[in-house]
């Protein structure tokens, strides 16, 4: 099998996987009890009208008429055509919706993505290199305490000591900072200094516990490659420090820790945004995804399940698709 034959092979599963989902989620949704419809019968019935006929309207209205195989094969048109339902929280397409609260989430996570990254790896590859010294220590309790330390619990200890007791950065979180007159987000207000201020605690919440994490990973991984026979020949051929360690250290550590940082995409920008957002007010994904459960939304909570879940398909086949570019010794099946 070519490496052609490989990617469309990858794809072909992903799409297999998200047909998987999509039809766990449906079958959910279907034989979850819908609080909204008994709640519609009894204003119905206070206000003199019929229950039968309001339920049966709230059911055309929402796609819930027909047999069961009609329900489903319009739900996946539905989304691959980008109809993925009303809102009755926020009354508003959860398309919409998920598309403003998405560049919220994005505002903190991917900073703290790539802050996370950096020096996650550096300190751990600082620490495989310096073994047992002090500053592996110090790196070593600081990656247990960081993983430790509940991101709810941090945020609201940070929230209370530098917004209370300091007052160096407000507690409550003004979305105005950010946004045109129309209620838009615009590039100067995203990158003012009043929006960067208010977001510096939720990076540092989600950067702590990621940078343990990845810095724990990227230690053990190193220190199997530090005194591997082929480091010790390239500097035997004096081979400078700084290619032993990208060339012959990283990038072989590199191929299991593809796949933490797929995950930690997916537990910063939306696991860790359940809790983080909440705490600190922020409009993102997280707050909407609670809001909706709290309202039993049923069409924005799948918006804000489904997301998270596409992004995690494509980026396991990203992550399968960088194995071989990180190490030659993979192949796609060739022939030989």
């Amino acid at each position: 099998m070519k490496k052609w034959g490989y990617l469309v092979s990858r794809l072909l599963w992903a799409g297999v996987a998200t047909w998987v989902i999509l039809t766990i989620t449906f079958v959910l949704m279907e034989f979850t009890p819908n609080a909204q419809y008994a709640q519609l019968q009894f204003s119905a019935a206070q206000s003199g009208g019929d229950p039968e006929q309001a339920l049966e309207t709230a059911k055309r209205l929402r796609g819930d008429t027909g047999t069961l195989w009609a329900q489903y094969t319009e739900f996946l048109s539905n989304i691959v055509s980008g109809n993925w339902g009303w809102s009755t929280y926020r009354s508003q397409p959860v398309t919409e919706a998920l598309a403003t609260a998405i560049p919220w989430s994005m505002m903190y996570g991917v900073p703290s993505l790539i802050i996370s990254t950096v020096l996650g790896m550096t300190i751990g590859l600082y620490s495989a290199l310096n073994q047992y010294s002090r500053e592996d220590y110090a790196a070593t309790l600081f990656a247990f305490m960081g993983i430790s330390i509940p991101n709810f619990w941090f945020a609201i200890i940070l929230l209370v000591f530098f917004g209370t007791v300091l007052n160096w950065v407000p507690i409550l979180f003004d979305t105005g900072v950010a946004q045109n007159a129309a209620g838009n987000l615009t590039l100067g207000g995203v990158f003012s200094l009043a929006n960067l201020r208010q977001l510096i605690l939720p990076v540092v919440v989600l950067t702590t516990g990621s940078i343990a994490s990845l810095m724990r990973y990227s230690r053990a991984e190193a220190l199997e490659y530090v005194e591997a026979d082929f480091v010790k020949t390239a500097r035997a051929k004096g081979v400078s420090d700084r290619m032993i360690v990208l060339k012959h250290i990283l990038r072989p550590a590199s191929i299991p820790l593809a796949t933490l940082l797929v995950g930690d995409l997916l537990g910063i920008i939306f696991v860790g945004s359940y809790l983080v957002e909440v705490v600190f007010g922020i409009p993102g994904l997280g707050t909407l995804s609670y809001n909706a459960i709290i309202n039993q939304d049923t069409a924005l909570v799948f918006g804000t399940i489904f997301v998270p879940t596409f992004i995690a398909i494509v980026g396991n086949l990203a992550q399968d698709l960088s194995y071989a570019y990180l190490d030659p010794r993979i192949s796609f099946g060739d022939d030989e």
